[in-house]
């Protein structure tokens, strides 16, 4: 009974219950922290100590989006409706991933975009939504 209850949410409830499956993931993600530095010789994979250095806490910096495709159907409609998103160059319709979870607007970490994407394609995917994350490493 329950699950007839869900097929029947609005492209709204289902882009809330998205958002807040994008914000849960984002607090459950920690991220591996890394150093970056200078080599101590030219072309090393170590960082010279007596350099400076800076400790990312977000890990690398890279971006997420989740991708509808084909860009047509209530979510996109509703996506389109609030300015959320755009056409994507591969075609279909893509969003940010901090446009559903706020909390990483100002965030650079790669591996909290990808889990709030993930959180926001998996409820989409529950609701017969064809989405994918599209990620990169800055």
């Amino acid at each position: 009974m329950s699950q007839v209850k869900e097929k029947t949410k609005s492209a709204y409830d289902i882009l809330v219950e998205a958002s807040e499956a994008a914000e849960a993931a984002v607090k459950a993600c920690t991220p591996q922290a890394i150093i970056v530095g200078s080599p101590s010789t030219p072309l090393g994979n170590d960082v010279d100590p007596n350099q400076k250095t800076w400790f990312i806490e977000g890990g690398v910096c890279g971006f997420a989006s989740v991708v509808i495709k084909p860009a047509r159907g209530n979510i996109v409609a509703e996506l389109k409706k609030r300015k959320i998103g755009s056409a994507h160059y591969g075609g279909g319709y893509s969003f940010s991933s901090w446009q559903l979870a706020p909390s990483i607007r100002q965030d650079q970490s790669y591996e909290r975009a990808c889990a709030a994407a993930k959180g926001a394609v998996e409820v989409l995917k529950k609701y017969g939504v064809n989405a994918y994350v599209d990620a990169r490493i800055d």
